[in-house]
């Protein structure tokens, strides 16, 4: 077996560059403490030079009880002209009190001579000179070599000057960068190699690799790199960066500890990956990608017959790994594709009896492939099949019973449209008569029957919508065309998925806000006792 892969955290920093990303500085610790948790190497935690938030995070990082990443300050080299010890930027890194500092400088003579409107020989300079000092302070340095891989293309003569300059300064790390997230696998092993060699000759110089992701080939450069010679990799989790985005770790961490044997982390972090993922997101406020590599919802998701059929003998047949190893699951998804299969698998994992009142797993994929020809769509509407499937067999118990409800839309020519609802409910045989507003007919509905369940069960509090999309089914209809609505709902532990149909969009939103609510409900415990049950 090889050995382990350094892992190097840039969400904090890089990964904040992407669009609609912004973390404050408690945000930052957070994320820092459970990369630091799965046993990330080195995190990344901003550029202290360039803006008061990261200042204040490493302020902030000074105390946290980190088990094993090392902490580390991003800046770039000095500015032309001046010494290291008179830079504000390379004050600001000593500053940080990281025990590592990662600069960049400039690899392709096109920065240096068009952009910078500088010399190649004291961009040397800037990179020699800023190593050293940074060296002299008793930091370990990693230097990223930016647009290395064009750089190398261009010019490969200047490009490896700039190496050596960063090597002579005592740089512990030499990461070569793809910035424009341009190059090409057979670009950046045959440039690997070359850099491996030079490195060699210079004692223990390790070697890096960081990629951006705008040919869609991020995580293959990186591990091409790493195939070549490289013993750190960069990325961030879920990919978030620039542009396109940075190298996914979701995906580079189980390729190398599970497709290259490179044990970057142990098992027992390794299985922590999707809730890393799912946090992260979380903290960004960003919906998770269902068909992220890995850690995504879809990753492991089966939904022909065929092959659900086949993954009940033999799971690797259809896997390429266990999601189990990641912290994921398999999911057998329910649709007019389906097979008995899907419906038996998704029964037992939903701890449905089948057949006990004589409805037979072929019967209810006839009725769902039923029910998908009028509009429903089960495959992405996990908490609705369980509900429709509990009905099929007479196992659907619910803890609420609609009486009725009435929603009301106001609007007049200086305000939006507002809404308020009232619902009418049964619970046990006691009713409970609320109203509410919200900003659209369904918000307004949902606080309402929220308020109103809380009087029996407080647990609901814990439970959130998180997206809402309307569809139409088939638009020669008009405005009188069938919609389907879809609710995904969380809580602390799950995230599920329901489904309505109907003529009304009010209808279809009725029917999958109660199929969402009963579902949370199923899980938890019997109504809680009220005053009135005493």
């Amino acid at each position: 077996m090889d050995s382990p892969v350094l892992l190097y955290d840039t969400t904090l920093r890089d990964g904040t560059q992407g669009e609609n990303i912004n973390f404050s500085a408690e945000d930052k610790v957070k994320i820092a403490l459970r990369l630091d948790d799965i046993g990330i190497h080195y995190i990344e935690g901003g550029w202290p030079g360039s803006n008061p938030r990261d200042r204040r995070f490493f302020e902030l990082a000074r105390d946290l009880p980190l088990k094993q990443a090392q902490m580390t300050a991003f800046g770039s080299t000095r500015r032309p002209g001046t010494q290291p010890e008179e830079d504000s930027n390379v004050a600001a890194l000593l500053e940080s009190q990281t025990p590592v500092v990662t600069i960049f400088g400039k690899t392709w003579d096109l920065h240096v001579e068009q952009v910078m409107e500088n010399t190649l020989v004291e961009n040397l300079a800037m990179i020699r000179d800023t190593v050293h000092y940074l060296k002299q302070n008793n930091r370990e340095v990693i230097y990223d070599a930016e647009h290395f891989f064009d750089g190398y293309r261009k010019n490969p003569a200047y490009a490896l000057d700039t190496v050596r300059a960063a090597i002579e300064g005592g740089a512990d790390t030499i990461v070569l960068c793809d910035t424009n997230g341009g190059s090409l696998p057979f670009h950046v092993e045959p440039a690997v190699v070359e850099v491996q060699r030079l490195l060699n000759e210079n004692g223990a110089v390790q070697l890096g690799i960081h990629t951006h992701n705008d040919c869609g080939l991020a995580v293959a450069n990186a591990i091409v790199a790493v195939n070549a010679g490289a013993t750190m990799v960069q990325g961030t989790i879920n990919g978030y960066g620039e542009r396109c985005g940075n190298a996914d770790l979701n995906s580079i961490i189980p390729i190398l500890c599970l497709k290259m044997k490179r044990n970057s982390l142990s098992a027992e972090n390794l299985a922590k990956l999707k809730k890393l993922s799912r946090f992260v997101s979380e903290t960004a406020n960003l919906v998770p990608i269902n068909s992220r590599p890995f850690v995504g919802r879809s990753a492991f998701a089966h939904k022909g017959g065929i092959h659900v059929s086949a993954i009940m003998k033999v799971p690797r047949a259809y896997e390429h790994i266990d999601p189990q190893l990641v912290g994921n699951k398999r999911r057998v998804l329910v649709s007019d594709l389906s097979g008995k299969s899907n419906v038996e698998y998704k029964a037992k994992e939903m701890g449905i009896t089948l057949g006990a009142n004589g409805f037979s797993s072929r019967e209810i994929v006839s009725r769902i492939k039923d029910l998908e020809e009028k509009g429903y769509q089960f495959d992405v509407a996990d908490g609705s099949f369980k509900i429709l499937v509990e009905k099929f067999t007479d196992q659907f118990k619910p803890l609420f019973d609609l009486e009725s409800f009435r929603v009301v839309i106001e609007k007049d020519k200086d305000r939006p449209c507002g809404a308020h609802a009232t619902i009418k409910i049964a619970v046990d045989q006691r009713r409970e008569i609320t109203a509410a507003e919200g900003m659209g007919p369904v918000s307004a509905l949902d606080n309402a029957l929220r308020k109103a369940l809380d009087q029996f069960f407080p647990e609901v509090n814990t439970m959130r919508l998180v997206d809402f999309k309307v569809r139409v089914i088939d638009g020669r209809e008009g405005t009188a065309a069938k919609v389907r609505v879809f609710i995904e709902s969380r809580d602390q532990d799950e995230i599920w998925s329901t489904i309505g149909v109907s003529e009304d969009i009010i209808e279809a939103s009725w029917q999958a806000l109660a199929d969402s609510f009963h579902y949370k409900l199923a899980k938890e415990t019997k109504p809680a006792e009220t005053e009135g049950s005493r």
